[in-house]
Protein backbone atom coordinates (compact mmCIF):
# COMPACT_ATOMS: atom_id res chain seq x y z
CA UNK A 1 0.00 0.00 0.00
CA UNK A 2 1.29 3.40 -0.36
CA UNK A 3 0.30 6.56 1.56
CA UNK A 4 1.45 9.89 1.02
CA UNK A 5 1.21 12.85 2.18
CA UNK A 6 1.36 16.31 0.19
CA UNK A 7 1.37 19.99 0.85
CA UNK A 8 -0.09 21.69 -2.01
CA UNK A 9 0.26 25.54 -2.33
CA UNK A 10 -2.59 27.47 -2.76
CA UNK A 11 -4.75 24.42 -4.63
CA UNK A 12 -7.74 26.54 -3.88
CA UNK A 13 -6.97 29.51 -6.28
CA UNK A 14 -6.75 26.56 -8.79
CA UNK A 15 -10.86 26.28 -8.77
CA UNK A 16 -13.77 28.56 -9.53
CA UNK A 17 -16.64 28.55 -7.57
CA UNK A 18 -18.33 25.42 -9.28
CA UNK A 19 -15.26 23.43 -8.19
CA UNK A 20 -13.85 23.05 -11.96
CA UNK A 21 -10.28 23.61 -12.72
CA UNK A 22 -8.87 27.25 -14.32
CA UNK A 23 -6.54 26.24 -16.58
CA UNK A 24 -5.63 29.41 -18.39
CA UNK A 25 -2.62 31.37 -18.47
CA UNK A 26 -3.58 33.70 -15.51
CA UNK A 27 -1.14 34.02 -12.66
CA UNK A 28 -1.92 30.85 -9.87
CA UNK A 29 -0.87 32.08 -6.49
CA UNK A 30 2.38 30.18 -7.07
CA UNK A 31 5.00 33.18 -8.02
CA UNK A 32 5.82 33.05 -11.70
CA UNK A 33 3.67 29.89 -12.29
CA UNK A 34 0.47 30.31 -14.14
CA UNK A 35 -2.54 28.08 -12.95
CA UNK A 36 -2.90 26.21 -16.44
CA UNK A 37 1.48 25.35 -15.38
CA UNK A 38 0.31 24.38 -11.94
CA UNK A 39 -2.51 22.13 -12.79
CA UNK A 40 -0.95 20.46 -15.24
CA UNK A 41 1.94 19.98 -12.85
CA UNK A 42 -0.12 18.45 -10.71
CA UNK A 43 -1.70 16.03 -12.49
CA UNK A 44 1.63 14.86 -13.21
CA UNK A 45 2.81 14.51 -9.90
CA UNK A 46 -0.80 13.02 -8.53
CA UNK A 47 -0.63 10.14 -11.32
CA UNK A 48 3.26 9.29 -10.97
CA UNK A 49 2.44 9.08 -7.15
CA UNK A 50 -0.17 6.31 -7.85
CA UNK A 51 -1.14 5.94 -4.03
CA UNK A 52 -3.81 4.60 -2.07
CA UNK A 53 -4.15 7.82 -0.22
CA UNK A 54 -2.88 11.24 -0.55
CA UNK A 55 -3.39 13.38 2.80
CA UNK A 56 -3.67 16.81 1.16
CA UNK A 57 -2.18 19.93 3.11
CA UNK A 58 -3.69 23.34 1.66
CA UNK A 59 -6.89 21.59 -0.24
CA UNK A 60 -8.95 23.59 -1.66
CA UNK A 61 -11.58 25.35 0.48
CA UNK A 62 -14.81 24.61 1.80
CA UNK A 63 -16.90 27.58 2.50
CA UNK A 64 -20.61 28.81 1.38
CA UNK A 65 -19.74 29.52 -2.45
CA UNK A 66 -16.82 26.40 -2.52
CA UNK A 67 -16.65 23.14 -1.34
CA UNK A 68 -13.62 20.89 -1.06
CA UNK A 69 -15.23 17.57 -1.91
CA UNK A 70 -16.41 18.82 -5.09
CA UNK A 71 -13.36 20.03 -6.41
CA UNK A 72 -10.62 17.28 -5.63
CA UNK A 73 -13.43 15.47 -7.09
CA UNK A 74 -12.90 17.04 -10.33
CA UNK A 75 -9.67 16.86 -9.92
CA UNK A 76 -9.35 13.23 -9.55
CA UNK A 77 -11.67 12.86 -12.99
CA UNK A 78 -9.92 15.62 -14.89
CA UNK A 79 -6.37 13.87 -14.80
CA UNK A 80 -7.97 9.88 -14.45
CA UNK A 81 -6.77 9.67 -10.91
CA UNK A 82 -7.88 5.82 -9.05
CA UNK A 83 -7.70 8.16 -5.98
CA UNK A 84 -10.77 9.79 -6.90
CA UNK A 85 -13.24 9.91 -3.20
CA UNK A 86 -12.30 12.90 -0.68
CA UNK A 87 -12.84 12.66 2.96
CA UNK A 88 -12.73 16.27 5.01
CA UNK A 89 -12.98 16.93 8.72
CA UNK A 90 -13.37 19.97 10.34
CA UNK A 91 -13.31 23.07 8.17
CA UNK A 92 -11.40 26.26 9.11
CA UNK A 93 -11.56 30.10 7.73
CA UNK A 94 -8.08 29.88 6.13
CA UNK A 95 -9.12 28.69 2.75
CA UNK A 96 -6.80 25.89 3.10
CA UNK A 97 -8.65 22.31 4.25
CA UNK A 98 -7.02 19.04 5.39
CA UNK A 99 -8.30 16.07 2.80
CA UNK A 100 -7.97 12.94 2.33
CA UNK A 101 -7.92 11.42 -1.56
CA UNK A 102 -8.29 8.11 -1.50
CA UNK A 103 -8.92 4.85 -3.99
CA UNK A 104 -12.32 3.24 -2.89
CA UNK A 105 -11.12 0.10 -4.58
CA UNK A 106 -8.57 -0.47 -1.94
CA UNK A 107 -9.56 1.10 1.36
CA UNK A 108 -12.63 3.19 2.97
CA UNK A 109 -12.06 5.98 4.91
CA UNK A 110 -14.17 8.39 6.92
CA UNK A 111 -13.60 11.08 9.19
CA UNK A 112 -13.56 10.33 13.15
CA UNK A 113 -12.66 12.61 15.41
CA UNK A 114 -11.83 11.64 18.98
CA UNK A 115 -11.97 12.88 22.51
CA UNK A 116 -10.57 12.73 25.82
CA UNK A 117 -10.34 14.08 28.88
CA UNK A 118 -6.67 14.90 28.19
CA UNK A 119 -7.15 15.78 24.73
CA UNK A 120 -10.75 17.61 23.61
CA UNK A 121 -11.59 17.25 19.68
CA UNK A 122 -9.61 18.99 17.56
CA UNK A 123 -12.21 21.63 17.04
CA UNK A 124 -11.70 22.43 20.56
CA UNK A 125 -10.45 24.21 22.96
CA UNK A 126 -6.72 23.02 25.04
CA UNK A 127 -5.86 24.88 27.75
CA UNK A 128 -2.25 25.06 28.78
CA UNK A 129 0.05 28.02 29.44
CA UNK A 130 2.49 29.00 27.22
CA UNK A 131 3.39 32.59 28.66
CA UNK A 132 4.68 33.52 32.03
CA UNK A 133 1.43 34.61 33.86
CA UNK A 134 0.74 31.08 35.52
CA UNK A 135 -2.19 30.86 33.97
CA UNK A 136 -3.66 28.17 31.19
CA UNK A 137 -4.48 29.78 27.75
CA UNK A 138 -6.72 28.30 25.15
CA UNK A 139 -4.93 26.96 22.71
CA UNK A 140 -6.80 26.38 19.28
CA UNK A 141 -5.69 25.04 15.31
CA UNK A 142 -6.46 27.64 12.93
CA UNK A 143 -6.26 23.86 10.76
CA UNK A 144 -7.89 21.50 12.81
CA UNK A 145 -6.10 17.81 12.05
CA UNK A 146 -8.08 15.53 10.35
CA UNK A 147 -8.49 12.04 12.20
CA UNK A 148 -9.11 9.10 9.49
CA UNK A 149 -10.90 6.18 10.32
CA UNK A 150 -9.15 3.47 7.44
CA UNK A 151 -9.86 0.03 6.55
CA UNK A 152 -7.66 -1.88 4.37
CA UNK A 153 -7.88 -5.12 2.93
CA UNK A 154 -5.70 -6.66 6.31
CA UNK A 155 -7.81 -4.65 9.22
CA UNK A 156 -8.26 -0.86 10.47
CA UNK A 157 -5.56 1.65 10.06
CA UNK A 158 -6.08 5.23 12.18
CA UNK A 159 -4.31 8.21 10.63
CA UNK A 160 -4.01 12.25 11.44
CA UNK A 161 -3.46 14.38 8.80
CA UNK A 162 -1.84 17.93 10.37
CA UNK A 163 -1.04 21.09 9.49
CA UNK A 164 0.51 22.72 12.25
CA UNK A 165 0.87 26.46 13.18
CA UNK A 166 3.71 28.32 11.04
CA UNK A 167 6.71 30.01 13.01
CA UNK A 168 6.68 32.51 11.00
CA UNK A 169 6.30 36.78 11.80
CA UNK A 170 3.83 37.70 9.68
CA UNK A 171 2.54 41.12 9.87
CA UNK A 172 6.04 42.04 11.84
CA UNK A 173 6.54 45.81 11.04
CA UNK A 174 10.22 45.79 12.73
CA UNK A 175 12.82 43.27 14.09
CA UNK A 176 11.63 43.68 17.48
CA UNK A 177 7.65 42.75 16.67
CA UNK A 178 9.14 39.95 14.44
CA UNK A 179 11.07 38.52 17.28
CA UNK A 180 7.59 38.70 19.75
CA UNK A 181 5.75 37.48 16.91
CA UNK A 182 8.16 34.39 16.14
CA UNK A 183 7.80 33.51 20.11
CA UNK A 184 4.55 33.47 20.43
CA UNK A 185 3.72 31.48 17.89
CA UNK A 186 6.41 29.20 18.66
CA UNK A 187 4.99 28.66 21.80
CA UNK A 188 1.65 27.91 19.86
CA UNK A 189 2.97 25.73 17.87
CA UNK A 190 4.96 23.42 20.63
CA UNK A 191 1.22 23.64 22.57
CA UNK A 192 -0.61 22.05 19.71
CA UNK A 193 1.97 19.27 19.26
CA UNK A 194 1.50 18.78 23.35
CA UNK A 195 -2.22 18.29 22.47
CA UNK A 196 -1.28 15.97 19.31
CA UNK A 197 0.80 14.21 21.39
CA UNK A 198 -1.84 13.32 24.25
CA UNK A 199 -3.93 12.11 21.32
CA UNK A 200 -0.95 10.10 19.53
CA UNK A 201 -1.09 8.37 23.22
CA UNK A 202 -4.31 7.95 23.41
CA UNK A 203 -3.63 5.84 20.15
CA UNK A 204 -1.08 3.76 21.33
CA UNK A 205 -2.52 2.85 24.54
CA UNK A 206 -5.44 0.90 22.72
CA UNK A 207 -3.02 -0.73 20.71
CA UNK A 208 -4.22 1.25 16.95
CA UNK A 209 -2.01 0.81 13.96
CA UNK A 210 -1.57 4.67 13.44
CA UNK A 211 0.35 6.99 11.07
CA UNK A 212 0.49 10.57 11.78
CA UNK A 213 1.29 12.62 8.81
CA UNK A 214 1.86 16.28 7.18
CA UNK A 215 3.12 19.55 7.86
CA UNK A 216 4.63 20.37 10.98
CA UNK A 217 5.90 23.84 10.06
CA UNK A 218 9.12 22.69 12.74
CA UNK A 219 12.18 20.31 12.88
CA UNK A 220 15.03 20.22 14.75
CA UNK A 221 17.39 23.14 14.79
CA UNK A 222 14.93 24.96 12.60
CA UNK A 223 14.85 28.24 14.32
CA UNK A 224 16.58 30.27 16.44
CA UNK A 225 14.05 29.95 19.24
CA UNK A 226 14.21 26.40 19.83
CA UNK A 227 17.19 26.65 22.52
CA UNK A 228 14.75 29.37 24.44
CA UNK A 229 12.14 26.43 24.97
CA UNK A 230 14.64 23.12 24.81
CA UNK A 231 13.27 21.06 22.15
CA UNK A 232 10.94 20.98 19.11
CA UNK A 233 7.33 20.02 18.26
CA UNK A 234 8.60 17.24 16.30
CA UNK A 235 10.42 15.76 18.90
CA UNK A 236 6.97 16.15 21.47
CA UNK A 237 5.28 14.50 18.66
CA UNK A 238 7.54 11.75 18.04
CA UNK A 239 7.62 11.09 21.93
CA UNK A 240 9.87 11.41 24.21
CA UNK A 241 11.36 9.78 27.82
CA UNK A 242 9.59 6.65 28.55
CA UNK A 243 7.04 7.67 26.06
CA UNK A 244 6.09 5.04 23.20
CA UNK A 245 7.71 6.37 19.96
CA UNK A 246 6.41 7.07 16.23
CA UNK A 247 8.93 6.84 13.61
CA UNK A 248 9.96 8.62 10.54
CA UNK A 249 13.46 7.86 8.83
CA UNK A 250 14.15 11.48 7.64
CA UNK A 251 13.36 12.99 11.62
CA UNK A 252 15.41 10.25 12.98
CA UNK A 253 18.08 11.55 10.52
CA UNK A 254 18.16 15.13 11.45
CA UNK A 255 17.67 14.11 15.40
CA UNK A 256 21.08 12.51 15.53
CA UNK A 257 22.76 15.36 13.77
CA UNK A 258 23.06 18.77 13.17
CA UNK A 259 25.60 19.24 10.75
CA UNK A 260 25.95 18.11 7.23
CA UNK A 261 23.47 16.91 4.02
CA UNK A 262 19.87 16.73 5.85
CA UNK A 263 16.37 15.74 3.95
CA UNK A 264 14.09 18.40 2.53
CA UNK A 265 10.33 18.77 1.41
CA UNK A 266 10.02 22.35 1.20
CA UNK A 267 11.64 24.85 -1.17
CA UNK A 268 10.73 28.52 -1.46
CA UNK A 269 12.04 31.91 -2.50
CA UNK A 270 11.34 35.43 -1.63
CA UNK A 271 11.64 37.88 -4.65
CA UNK A 272 15.10 38.01 -5.63
CA UNK A 273 16.72 36.21 -2.93
CA UNK A 274 18.10 32.28 -2.84
CA UNK A 275 16.34 29.73 -2.41
CA UNK A 276 15.90 28.44 1.17
CA UNK A 277 14.83 24.71 1.89
CA UNK A 278 13.64 23.02 4.93
CA UNK A 279 12.59 19.40 6.17
CA UNK A 280 8.76 20.20 7.08
CA UNK A 281 6.61 17.06 6.26
CA UNK A 282 6.59 13.82 7.84
CA UNK A 283 5.03 10.57 7.76
CA UNK A 284 5.30 8.95 11.33
CA UNK A 285 4.18 5.59 12.04
CA UNK A 286 3.55 3.33 14.93
CA UNK A 287 5.88 0.52 16.51
CA UNK A 288 3.60 -2.47 14.86
CA UNK A 289 3.83 -0.37 11.33
CA UNK A 290 7.66 -0.07 11.57
CA UNK A 291 7.90 -3.43 12.51
CA UNK A 292 6.76 -4.11 8.28
CA UNK A 293 10.27 -2.54 7.07
CA UNK A 294 8.26 -0.06 5.65
CA UNK A 295 9.92 2.44 2.65
CA UNK A 296 10.10 6.28 2.85
CA UNK A 297 11.34 8.88 -0.39
CA UNK A 298 10.69 12.69 -0.74
CA UNK A 299 10.39 13.23 -3.97
CA UNK A 300 12.80 16.23 -4.44
CA UNK A 301 13.08 16.69 -8.11
CA UNK A 302 17.10 17.42 -7.40
CA UNK A 303 17.65 14.62 -4.42
CA UNK A 304 15.67 12.05 -5.43
CA UNK A 305 17.28 9.89 -8.76
CA UNK A 306 14.18 8.91 -10.61
CA UNK A 307 12.64 12.28 -10.10
CA UNK A 308 15.43 14.05 -11.30
CA UNK A 309 16.00 11.69 -14.51
CA UNK A 310 11.95 11.96 -15.24
CA UNK A 311 12.17 15.35 -16.94
CA UNK A 312 8.88 15.72 -16.89
CA UNK A 313 8.06 14.76 -13.26
CA UNK A 314 10.72 16.75 -12.25
CA UNK A 315 9.86 19.78 -14.06
CA UNK A 316 5.96 18.94 -12.90
CA UNK A 317 7.26 18.81 -9.12
CA UNK A 318 8.62 22.76 -9.19
CA UNK A 319 5.56 23.93 -10.92
CA UNK A 320 3.17 22.27 -8.71
CA UNK A 321 3.88 23.29 -5.25
CA UNK A 322 6.84 25.04 -2.81
CA UNK A 323 6.40 21.24 -0.85
CA UNK A 324 7.31 17.77 -2.17
CA UNK A 325 5.21 15.01 -1.72
CA UNK A 326 6.72 12.37 1.61
CA UNK A 327 5.72 8.69 -0.01
CA UNK A 328 5.37 5.85 2.46
CA UNK A 329 5.34 2.48 0.99
CA UNK A 330 3.89 -0.26 2.95
CA UNK A 331 3.02 -4.19 2.89
CA UNK A 332 0.27 -4.09 5.15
Amino acid sequence: MRIATYNVEWFNSLFDADGVLIEDGTWSSRCDVTKAEQTAGLGVVFAAMDADAVMIIEAPDTSPHRDTRKALEHFAARFGLRTRAVVTGFTNDTRQEIALLYDPDTVTAVHDPQSHPSAPRFDGQFHMGVDLDAHPDPIVWSKPPLEIAMTTASGPLRLIGVHAKSKAAHGAMNTAEAKRIAIQNRRKQLAQCVWLRKRIAQHLAAGDDLIVLGDFNDGPGLDEYEKLFGRSGLEIVLGEGDEERLYDPHAHMVLGRRFGAMPVTARSQQQGEPYVQALLDYVMVSPRLRAKSPEWQIWHPFDHPDCYKNEMLREALLLASDHFPVILDINL
